[in-house]
């Protein structure tokens, strides 16, 4: 492939513009709402394909159960929606025996437990490799869906959690044989990541103009969420929450967190919002920002030193 993923979709986007009866946001967002009787449907898919997303000899089959219901929970999430219902696509090698595939099921039906939503269905198929492609459907209020494109210049940007974890994670178990209790937590987070889903509410509640998923990376992630509200950002770096294995360099491009990146206006009081998300579920909430008039992405460094930052993180196709 000679494109980036992102100049694929753009395309992508091109060929299916148009306005079309009952369709509130299409292509290009974490997901898809349509408007559906009082209140808005929102749509989601994604595919975790082996040898891309996930090796059979590092992951149990319950985590990856679970973790393809959490990827795409975490797009819901991100629209301030509440996951319903789920469907799978599931493709299987030969090798691979009915054990495993009710490991995977026992996995994936804890998540939706855990998210109160279903499994209601899907598709069996034989491939060369195992892949997993999940559609995720859920709901939100008429016209509440938070966007990757309303962000303003002067709001603040805030992130749940903490970034880079599932990135060391992965670094930690490909590097080492002994691990302590922070590398453990650290690769449970590569390996059974959560959606915020009760977060993502808490922060449509309090007026948050755009939110986005991190889960290509917060540098990539926030270059999107920028580019399709029109605006740049400043981001001081040491006001990144990173996990305790984690770099600077994979909190900010390391992807695969689920956490939600969120915009704010300044008038809204980011400490308000903090501590709804903590008396919700406990997990932090860092101002991380501010949004820039322009396109133009800044890092502060410690020293108050600004440089452009990178738009990096996980692409499928470079």
């Amino acid at each position: 492939m000679d494109v980036s993923e992102d100049d694929l979709l753009a395309a992508i986007r091109k060929v299916l513009a148009g306005a079309v009866q009952g369709v509130v946001v299409d292509v290009g967002d974490d997901a898809a709402v349509v408007r559906l009787g009082s209140g808005d449907l929102v749509l989601t898919t994604d595919a975790l394909v082996e040898g891309t997303h996930f090796d059979r000899t590092l992951t149990t089959p319950r985590d990856l159960g679970a973790k393809a219901i959490s990827v795409n929970v975490s797009d819901v999430a991100a629209m301030g929606g509440s996951p319903r219902h789920v469907l799978c696509a599931l493709t299987l090698s030969e090798d691979v025996d009915a054990a495993w595939v009710m490991e995977l099921l026992g996995g994936m039906r804890e998540a939706c437990d855990g998210y109160a939503c279903s499994l209601v269905g899907g598709n069996l198929a034989r491939g060369s490799e195992v892949s997993l492609a999940v559609t995720v459907t859920g709901e939100v209020a008429r016209s509440r869906a938070v966007t990757r494109a309303g962000a303003h210049p002067g709001d603040v940007i805030v992130v749940t959690g903490d970034l880079g974890s599932a990135a060391a994670g992965r670094r930690i178990r490909a590097t080492q044989r002994r691990f302590d209790e922070d590398d453990l937590a650290s690769i449970r987070r590569a390996e059974r990541p959560t959606a915020r889903v009760a977060e993502g509410q808490v922060l449509a509640g309090h007026g948050a103009t755009a939110m986005i998923d991190v889960s290509d990376g917060l540098g990539l992630d926030l270059w999107r969420l920028c580019t399709e509200s029109g605006v740049g950002a400043r981001v001081w770096a040491e006001s990144i929450p990173r996990g305790p294995r984690a770099s600077l360099e994979e909190a900010l491009g390391g992807g695969e967190d689920y956490e939600l990146l969120a915009t704010l206006p300044s008038e809204a009081a980011a400490a308000a919002a903090a501590s709804a998300i903590d008396e919700a579920s406990g997990v932090q909430l860092s101002t991380i920002g501010e949004v820039l008039a322009g396109g133009e992405l800044l890092q502060v460094e410690a020293d108050g030193k600004e440089r452009s930052l990178d738009p990096a993180g996980w692409d499928h196709f470079r």
